[in-house]
């Protein structure tokens, strides 16, 4: 081989050399990322819909109105007692009868006093002026008059009360004056009337549920004898109890002598039939800071919506503060899923959600 030969040779392995070490150097440094892979998600949507299931409260039977009956006046023997418990009675109804023998008295003395003042005053007729009696004279016996007119008239109107009557007609639930008693002795009424003899049941319900309810909502109540019977709700309390956090409704029931207040019923409450924003309970997620949901966007990402929620039933949680209907929201696995992800929505049935 000859010396320019043998020095082509040289050059063409220093080239190759060089060229390969190019290469390597040239090469891209990290190769493309992968797309992200969408996580598959069983969703369901937000929806107005009635919510709610039977539900029971219990609670005592109550007079829906009650009357206090007993008398202002002080000092008088009772005479009479015209009516016993559980008597049913009409408005104006005499209940007890007052001794008014010496009233009686009183009035016929009161009654002379009374004429003869009139008759002082009478005389003074015309006078004013005259000089035959001083105006202060004329005055008093003019005075004297009117203040014995208004005694008689007060004791008048006591004779009026000696009668003491049912104020409302209904039940007599309780008496506890007796013949011979004094009145005005305390302040313990004489009577207890529940109005027209309605009894309703005053039902204790938790306040997740109170909300479900309506006036005019049926209900079941049983009774303490074991009977059942239809009744209404009359009245939702618009207060909570701070401490037992239940609320008081109550259910008219019919007019019927064997409720007895202070008895205990359980009312069996069912839908109120009102429709409600909701979602299904497994869409629900609780963490630290109170209660919310995953939704899922138009572009299929995850989004985390905090939530205030209401009554239940039936697997529906109320949403009284939340996203609108028709929203899709995830259904478990959400606590896995974060806020942004890709997801792959299907629904119950494992079919592409959209």
């Amino acid at each position: 081989m000859t010396s320019r030969t043998l020095i082509a040779a040289l050059l063409l392995t220093t080239t190759l050399g060089v060229t390969a070490c190019g290469g390597k150097k040239d090469a891209p440094q990290t190769a493309a990322k992968p797309a992200q892979q969408a996580r598959t998600v069983t969703v369901g949507r937000v929806e107005s819909r009635p919510l709610g299931v039977g539900f029971e409260a219990s609670g005592q039977l109550v007079p829906r109105e009650e009357a206090a009956v007993g008398s202002e006046l002080s000092g008088y023997r009772v005479a009479r007692v015209f009516v016993e418990e559980g008597a049913s009675v009409r408005a104006g109804q005499p209940l007890v009868q007052l001794d008014d023998t010496l009233l009686r008295a009183q009035i016929a003395q009161q009654a002379a006093v009374t004429a003869q003042a009139q008759a002082e005053a009478a005389r003074v007729a015309g006078l004013d002026g005259q000089g035959i009696l001083s105006q202060e004279q004329i005055e008093s016996r003019r005075y004297a008059a009117k203040a014995q007119e208004a005694a008689l008239a007060e004791l008048r109107t006591r004779a009026s009360r000696m009668m003491v009557t049912a104020p409302v007609g209904g039940r007599v639930l309780e008496r506890t004056i007796r013949p011979g008693d004094i009145s005005g002795g305390g302040t313990t009424p004489w009577f207890r009337i529940a109005r027209d003899g309605l009894v309703e049941l005053d039902a204790e319900v938790g306040e997740a549920q109170l909300s479900g309810l309506r006036v005019g909502q049926s209900a079941q109540v049983t009774l303490p004898d074991g009977r059942v019977v239809s009744g209404a709700i009359r009245l939702i309390s618009p207060r909570i109890d701070a401490t037992t956090r239940l609320g008081k409704v109550r259910v008219r029931l019919p007019v019927d002598s064997d409720l007895r207040p202070g008895g205990f019923g359980r009312a069996a409450f069912g839908s109120s039939g009102k429709t409600v924003k909701a979602v299904p309970e497994a869409a629900i997620r609780y963490d630290a800071e109170g209660s919310s949901l995953v939704t899922v966007d138009a572009s299929n990402r995850a989004r985390q919506a905090p939530v205030r929620t209401g009554q239940r039933g039936g697997g529906w949680v109320e949403l009284l503060d939340g996203p609108p209907a028709g929203t899709r929201v995830l259904l478990g696995g959400s606590a896995f899923t974060l806020d942004g992800d890709l997801v792959a929505p299907t629904d119950a049935a494992g079919k592409a959600a959209r």
